[in-house]
């Protein structure tokens, strides 16, 4: 059975309050890293660790908080981007709601370690019943001394608040984020300066994903070289997977990095198989941004080796065969679900949630929106498919912020893996609108590699 780091207390009861919190070891890395470590030293035991950012990206979290400009007199931030709002992720929800402590002790460290005397947990508009569970946690904390002025006698100071985000995908974008934070429309930013140079109100500030901060606790409390010794390879430590969709066990799963993805999709410790005593068709393994994968290419590699659930197993093979992890949002899908009606709803989705600041994304995403509807309602054509694919491919890489990618690469992955069924969208159109085209076994990993040039 995998280690639990974040989740190993999550089903006792009353563990979203300070003092059943306290009695199961809480805010011991606080009074570790107050009383015995500096913030340089914090910072190396994260470097140490491996811990890479759970909210998508993967980039080294030790690192980019190294990267934070210490100019005198300057103040200096941390935001949490509570703003979860990736279709099929509910894992920092989750944390939130069950055991904000951690987070708020995640949150401390944090701020101590890059120098930060007020720090804020953006949480996305929606959530208000996580927004008020955050802020009793706060002030349970800062009631024990943990937060506010002169915290355990060390002389260190630090506010912490609960910001309510505005309710938008975009906002998950860091710099996006901050707009809002300031009270602005939620635009992204051009970069540079990056936030860790010209952040929240032009000062250096550092953001990070609620899971990226939780895991700072069991960092500091176990030494990150004892992390490190988790997972496989540079994907190091525990993940927490948000499973969705057509699988008998829905819910947040934490793994260790490398996991079997056959494993984690049919073992009964975690998704326990396919509901119904259905066949797997295709998977989302990272949210809705990431590329679709076919059954078999989730299941193996192109080079027939087992796919692990780790960041550099999951993008064996590049975009052509593989995927990514990005946050975690996994969903399956069975034989019955229909590729082309899921590709226009992921669409649906960017085109409403784009901010309209570039061009190529504010209409390219709702020339795709458009197309997958007459696809998918029997008005296609033949030539759709390579059309959505060249709109795709105009928009990946010419925008200020992902959601461009974000957009495009589910289009564009299911076109390569599924366009027989595309294609029987528009050859048998009276008959898509009443029934699914099923699985089918043309993914085969060979015939990818040859399409694949």
């Amino acid at each position: 059975m995998a280690r639990k780091l974040l989740l190993e207390h999550i089903n006792v009861p009353g563990i979203n309050t300070y003092d059943v919190y306290r009695s199961k070891g809480g805010y011991a890395s606080v009074e570790k890293a107050l009383k015995t470590l500096s913030p340089e030293d914090v910072v190396e035991e994260v470097k140490k660790s491996g811990l890479r950012g759970r909210g998508g990206a993967g980039f080294p979290t030790g690192m980019k908080w190294s990267f934070l400009a210490k100019p005198e007199g300057v103040a200096r931030y941390l935001v949490c981007n509570a703003d979860e709002s990736e279709p099929g992720t509910f894992k920092d929800r989750y944390l939130m709601t069950y055991i904000p402590h951690l987070l708020i002790e995640g949150m401390i460290v944090a701020s101590y370690a890059l120098g930060a005397k007020v720090s804020y947990i953006y949480v996305r508009g929606e959530m208000m019943p996580q927004i008020r569970i955050l802020e009793k946690a706060i002030a349970e904390a800062k009631n024990a001394g943990f937060l506010g002025k002169n915290i355990l006698g060390t002389g260190y100071d630090l506010e912490l608040y609960v910001q309510p985000g505005g309710g938008a995908y975009i906002c998950g974008e860091e710099t996006a984020l901050l707009e809002s934070l300031e009270g602005k429309r939620g635009n992204p930013r051009i970069k540079p300066p990056f936030p860790a140079i010209a952040g929240l109100y032009g000062c250096p500030t550092v953001v990070n994903n609620v899971e990226s901060i939780a895991a700072v606790v069991p960092i500091i409390n176990d030494g990150g070289d004892e992390y490190a010794k988790i997972g496989i390879g540079r994907s190091t430590g525990t993940k927490l997977i948000s499973a969705g969709g057509n699988v008998k066990k829905p819910g947040v799963y934490e793994i260790d990095l490398g996991l079997p993805a056959e494993e984690f999709l049919y073992s009964d410790e975690y998704c326990g198989g396919i509901a119904n005593g259905k066949r797997l068709k295709a998977v989302v393994a990272g949210g809705s941004s990431v590329p679709i994968l076919p059954a078999n290419l989730f299941l193996k590699t192109i080079s027939n080796e087992a796919r692990l659930m780790s960041y550099e197993s999951l993008s064996d093979g590049g975009f052509a065969t593989g995927t990514m992890m990005g946050s975690g949002g996994f969903i399956a899908f069975d034989e019955d679900q229909c590729i082309v009606r899921n590709t226009w709803n992921f669409t649906r989705f960017y085109s409403h949630e784009s901010c309209g600041q570039c061009s190529p994304c504010r209409e390219g995403t709702g020339w795709m929106e458009k197309v997958l509807h007459r696809l998918e309602n029997g008005h296609g054509k033949m030539s759709d498919m390579d059309l959505l694919v060249d709109v795709s491919k105009k928009i990946e890489g010419n925008t200020i912020c992902p959601l461009g990618d974000a957009a495009a690469w589910p289009v564009a992955s299911a076109i390569r893996h599924f366009r027989d069924e595309f294609e029987w969208h528009v050859t048998n159109a009276a008959t898509a609108v009443t029934r699914n085209y099923g699985i089918a076994h043309y993914a085969d990993p060979l015939v990818i590699a040859e399409k694949a040039g």
